[in-house]
């Protein structure tokens, strides 16, 4: 397999389930990701400028593939809320072949 077509996840976080659901869906609808998971319901305690704040947020796990992964943050991103959000592109090193072939079938040519 071509290293551009290698599946990735990348994790995301979102200030609520309607800003990640539409974010999401426009990734899927313009073929830039398989599927996204949205996962409601997270605390997060992070440092903000010299402070501990504490957040409900939600994450997204982004389906898609190596070569696209920098047009997917850049397409999620210009949709996001935040000034410096969550985006971080974790290989995926094995699974089941054929739902790793359907992400990279799922997904338009880089």
């Amino acid at each position: 397999m071509d290293a551009h077509d290698k599946p990735v996840l990348i994790y995301a976080t979102y200030p609520d389930t309607a800003v990640a659901e539409a974010s999401g869906r426009a990734l899927v609808e313009e073929g830039l990701a398989a599927c996204v998971n949205i996962l409601p319901g997270m605390v997060s305690l992070y440092r903000w400028e010299g402070a501990v704040e504490r957040g409900d947020e939600c994450v997204m796990i982004i389906k898609t593939r190596a070569g696209l992964a920098d047009r997917v943050i850049a397409a999620a991103r210009a949709r996001h809320p935040y000034t410096t959000p969550a985006f971080v592109v974790l290989p995926v090193e094995g699974g089941l072949e054929a739902y790793l072939d359907w992400i990279a079938a799922s997904t338009r040519p880089d």
